[in-house]
């Protein structure tokens, strides 16, 4: 009988892995084809036409391509590092989606330090980084891994301190603990009470993905791309799948700490009440949406920081800031708020 339990609760994991992987992965997927799409039309122009109905099959035929197209190893290249960077970039960003919530009754992992898995899986998918582009053999590689390695770890102080405050009004390192705390807050929210916290997450999300305008580790300007320069094909591709999978777990972040995950403010549904019939997995799914658009425009829209002025930005400024945020949270939670 305990055998019999055990194989079922193992299925029952490997069946919700397999789900949570195929809608991330073909979310990233047609994620690149929708930002396409969006700053083309930001540009005046098209975007992906010519394969499928308005270029739907596009992102399959990107793959394809990736797929098919050589495998290129320099002949100064540390070759099994060179090899094994883009797999350590692309199983982090994978794993930090198995301790995130979608639904009250459907999360692969629900443990009771997701978001210190979360920061740690963020903290360690830059090792990738900083091996691929020292193991290329490329002076330009070599300095995108080195700007990533000082891009990543300055910001995760700030975005680690926003989140102390998150986790400090729900007393909790659980996610689903804390999308429960806002839900029966009296703002819904930890986005109204804690919007400092928001903002300096908000920003170095955009950091910690490598995103514009804080892209400097791919600078097209200055390195090339960075610390892809010298990788081709399928290897290329991960570099990038992990990108985008990683900016999915951001946007889910952002929601479940600051916009009440799969909730709806109870200030809303007396204003709104036909809201109360709408499916909790759709509620999730517009506001992580609403995010990933987000990623889309402010790359469309915002010029590249100098390097200089995104370490200036995070030392003087959103440490300070994410600082008095935890301490508000803190005197707030005292005062019995």
């Amino acid at each position: 009988m305990v055998s019999n339990n055990l194989f079922l609760e193992i299925l029952l994991i490997l069946i919700k892995i397999a789900v949570v992987l195929g809608i991330v992965l073909l979310h990233a997927a047609y994620t690149v084809y929708a930002e396409r799409k969006i700053i083309g039309r930001m540009q005046a122009r098209l975007g992906p036409t010519e394969v499928g109905p308005y270029g739907l099959l596009q992102p399959i035929a990107d793959l394809l391509k990736l797929l098919t197209k050589e495998d290129i190893i320099p002949l100064e290249a540390e070759r099994l590092i060179f090899l094994v960077a883009p797999l350590i970039v692309l199983t982090f960003a994978i794993v930090n989606l198995s301790v995130i919530p979608f639904h009250p009754s459907f999360i692969i992992a629900d443990v009771n330090i997701g978001i210190l898995l979360i920061l740690a899986g963020a903290s360690l998918a830059v090792y990738g980084i900083i091996l691929g582009g020292w193991s290329s053999g490329s002076k330009y590689s070599l300095l995108g891994g080195l700007r990533s390695a000082a891009q990543v770890l300055s910001y995760e102080i700030p975005l680690g301190m926003s989140l102390a405050g998150v986790i400090l009004a729900a007393e909790s390192f659980k996610l689903s603990d804390i999308v429960n705390h806002q839900a029966q807050s009296f703002f819904g929210m930890n986005a109204i009470p804690q919007i400092l916290g928001f903002i300096v997450f908000l920003i170095c999300a955009f950091a910690e993905t490598n995103r514009a305008p804080f892209d400097l580790p791919e600078a097209e300007s200055e390195l090339v791309a960075g610390y892809v320069t010298e990788y081709s094909g399928f290897r290329m591709g991960m570099f990038f799948l992990a990108e985008y999978i990683s900016i999915y777990v951001m946007s889910l972040l952002i929601v479940h700490c600051y916009f009440g995950g799969w909730t709806l403010p109870g200030w809303l549904l007396t204003i709104f009440p036909p809201l109360k019939f709408v499916p909790a997995p759709l509620i999730l799914l517009i506001k992580v949406y609403f995010f990933v658009f987000l990623f889309i425009w402010v790359r469309a829209t915002y010029p590249r920081y100098r390097f200089d002025q995104l370490m200036s930005m995070c030392w003087k400024i959103l440490i300070p800031v994410s600082l008095l945020n935890f301490l508000i949270v803190a005197f707030l939670k005292r005062g019995g708020f």
